[in-house]
């Protein structure tokens, strides 16, 4: 089994369809089953009984100021608690675990989301944004990425390659235990890697390749390698 969790608020969770046309996919390129969880759900003391092979965790859509800190601190207890559990963040969880490494949750009052920048004059919005994005920069679409080092999570994939992105946020700064190993003209934290365990976020979304860009299902594809899974 693996785990997605969908990060956000409980009532865009229950409004939504469950994620279900993730999970088929995820299931395709693993071969075993995925479990949905919401964030409040992710817990150590649910997960670490199941004994997942893999973690996914999932962007957000939500500014995380609007959350209550106390949302993430299951969060990082379960990222902490399952040291040996292949890991992956997109988007927002990929932030969360810029915030989680190089702050810990529990120190701090709010989660404070930090734009990438503001826009140029006459530089249009692209993209749909919330109130509180207008006015930044978003990337918004398909954009290529550098990898930085030769990783097992790249192999097989050109430089660059091309992945959906949808953020208008960033990590600013890599935590120490991580490795930054891949970057773009726009966002330099583009996927990072911690040092002593298999875990990695990523700014984009892999998770929602398109035919005519399959880079990211590659990209998931050596992932679930890495947990030992292949559909």
């Amino acid at each position: 089994m693996i785990v997605w969790v969908r990060v956000e608020t409980l009532a865009k969770y229950e409004a939504g369809n469950g994620d279900f046309g993730l999970k088929r996919r995820f299931e395709e390129l693993s071969g075993v089953p995925c479990l949905v969880v919401h964030l409040s759900q992710a817990t150590l003391e649910v997960i670490a009984p199941l004994r997942p092979r893999a973690l996914l965790l999932s962007g957000c859509g939500t500014w995380f100021r609007d959350f209550d800190v106390r949302d993430f601190y299951g969060f990082e207890d379960l990222v902490r608690g399952l040291p040996d559990v292949p890991t992956i963040g997109f988007c927002g969880s990929h932030q969360l675990l810029g915030f989680m490494y190089n702050h810990g949750f529990r120190q701090l009052a709010r989660v404070e989301d930090q734009p990438m920048r503001r826009l140029g004059p006459g530089e249009p919005q692209v993209g749909s944004v919330s109130a509180q994005g207008a006015g930044w920069f978003s990337e918004q679409g398909f954009y290529p990425v550098r990898p930085l080092i030769a990783d097992p999570l790249f192999a097989g994939l050109p430089d660059p390659f091309m992945v959906r992105q949808s953020h208008t946020c960033e990590v600013k700064q890599v935590p120490a235990e991580f490795d930054l190993i891949a970057t773009g003209d726009t966002c330099r934290v583009q996927a990072m890697k911690h040092r002593q365990r298999p875990l990695y976020g990523t700014q984009f979304h892999p998770e929602a390749w398109q035919d005519e860009y399959p880079h990211g299902r590659a990209l998931l594809v050596n992932f679930m390698r890495l947990a030992g899974l292949s559909g």
